[in-house]
C-alpha cells in the first residue's frame, strides 16, 4: 500500500523533521489535484481530504525519508563523501553593481543574468526581498526581476510551491486557472538550499510536473536555517548587542555575519544560536547542495567572493561561458592551490554536518 500524506504527518511532521520545502505541495498543486496547501508558517496541510486519491508521490518526494534514493543518485552521478564534484573555482561578479547587491561577490545572480540574457532560460525562481528581514519564494521573469533577488537566503523558503502555483506548461488543468496560463515558463532556473534541491532532483527521478520544466539548478551552502521570530530577534540583538534598526545586512559562513549601516560587522558563533535554528535542519546531513549542478558559498573563499564546485557537466558549462563574460575568477598566482583548499574548507564542514545529523537522529531514535 502507498504511503500518503497521512504518513507523512505522522513520520515527517510531528518529530520535527519537516524542512517545509514545498515539493508536496507544489506537485498537488501543478497536477490540480488540490489535496494540499501551505500553513501557517509554511507547513505542509491538507486544504481538501477528500481531493486526495493517495498516490503517494508527496510521499516519496519528501527530502526526508530514503525514497527514490537510489534513482536521484543515478540522476546526478552521486557519490561519497559529499557528491559529485567535477570542479572548484572562486569567483565573483565582474559587474560593480552586481558585486554590490549580492552575497560573497554577487556570483548566483550574475550566473542567472547570463543565463536570461542569452535566452537559455526564461525565468527563474528565488528569493526576493519583502521587508528588511523577510524573503519569500517568487518567480522572476524578467532581468530586473532576477537583479531585485540578490543577496542572502538566510530566513524559512518554501521555493518549490511558489513554482507548483505559477506552472501551466503541461497540464492541461493549469492551464484553466486564467491569468497564469498566459506565462507558461518551459525552462527556468531553480535557486535553493539543498532540501528543496533533494526534493525537486526527487521530483526529476519522477518525471513529473513541475520539475520538467526546470533545466538548470543552483544550490547554495546550508549550514543551518534561522527562525527570525519576534522572540528570537529581541535575544539576538541581546547576544549582539545590536537594533535592528540598525542592521543593512545578514550572512551566513563559517558563523552568522551581522552587518550594521555604520560598517561594523558582528559575528555569532552558531552554537550560541541554537535558540533560533529549526528543529528539522539538526537532522539534515548535506551542507554543500550535494545534488546542484553547481553549488556555491562563501565558505573556503575571502569575503566579497564565492567558492562554486561544479558537479555535472551542464553545470561546469554554465560556469566555463560564465567566466570571463561574467564572472571574475580568482588570481591563483600568489597561490595556485587556493581552489582546491577551499574545497577542502567545504569538505571539512560537509563532513561536520553529517557527523552531527547523524548524533541527532541517534538521540532521536533512543528517546
Amino acid at each position: 500500500m502507498e504511503k500518503s500524506f497521512t504518513d507523512l504527518i505522522e513520520e515527517v511532521q510531528k518529530p520535527g523533521l519537516c524542512h517545509r520545502c514545498g515539493g508536496c505541495v507544489t506537485f498537488c498543486s501543478a497536477i490540480n489535484f488540490g489535496a494540499l496547501e501551505l500553513g501557517q508558517g509554511g507547513r505542509p496541510q491538507y486544504k481538501d481530504p477528500e481531493k486526495c486519491i493517495e498516490c503517494g508521490i508527496c510521499y516519496m518526494i519528501c527530502p526526508v525519508n530514503h525514497e527514490l534514493d537510489n534513482e536521484t543518485r543515478n540522476l546526478v552521478s552521486w557519490h561519497e563523501p559529499m557528491g559529485n564534484v567535477i570542479g572548484t573555482t572562486v569567483l565573483r561578479a565582474l559587474d560593480p553593481e552586481v558585486r554590490a547587491a549580492g552575497t560573497d561577490g554577487g556570483v548566483v545572480t550574475a550566473t542567472l543574468l547570463r543565463l536570461f540574457d542569452q535566452g537559455r532560460i526564461d525565468g527563474a525562481i528565488v528569493c526576493r526581498q519583502t521587508s528588511p528581514f523577510v524573503r519569500q519564494p517568487a518567480l522572476a521573469r524578467t532581468r530586473e526581476d532576477i537583479f531585485a533577488a540578490a543577496g542572502s537566503h538566510y530566513d524559512e523558503s518554501h521555493g518549490m510551491e511558489i513554482f507548483g502555483n505559477e506552472y501551466s506548461t503541461y497540464s492541461p488543468s493549469i492551464r484553466a486557472m486564467g491569468p497564469l496560463s498566459q506565462g507558461a515558463l518551459s525552462r527556468v532556473a531553480f535557486v535553493g538550499t539543498p532540501c528543496q534541491i533533494k526534493t525537486l532532483r526527487k521530483m526529476q527521478a519522477l518525471g513529473i510536473v513541475p520539475s520538467d520544466a526546470i533545466k538548470y539548478v543552483l544550490g547554495l551552502f546550508c549550514t543551518q536555517n534561522f527562525i527570525f521570530g519576534e522572540k528570537e530577534r529581541a535575544k539576538l540583538e541581546e547576544l549582539g548587542g545590536f537594533s535592528w534598526e540598525d542592521i543593512a545586512k545578514i550572512n551566513v559562513r563559517e558563523r552568522l555575519q551581522i552587518f550594521t549601516k555604520s560598517g561594523e560587522v558582528i559575528k555569532i558563533e552558531f552554537d550560541k544560536l541554537k535558540f533560533m535554528i529549526r528543529t528539522a535542519c539538526r537532522f539534515c546531513d548535506d551542507y554543500s547542495a550535494e545534488y546542484a549542478d553547481i553549488s556555491f558559498g562563501g565558505v573556503g573563499a575571502e569575503p566579497g567572493w564565492t567558492t562554486a564546485i561544479s558537479r555535472t557537466p551542464l553545470g561546469r558549462a554554465v560556469l566555463a561561458d560564465a567566466r570571463d563574460s561574467v564572472l571574475e575568477q580568482y588570481n591563483l598566482s600568489q597561490n595556485p592551490r587556493y581552489a582546491s583548499e577551499a574545497l577542502a574548507k567545504v569538505e571539512e564542514l560537509s563532513r561536520k554536518k553529517k557527523e552531527s545529523a547523524a548524533r541527532c537522529l541517534d538521540a532521536s531514535s533512543r528517546a
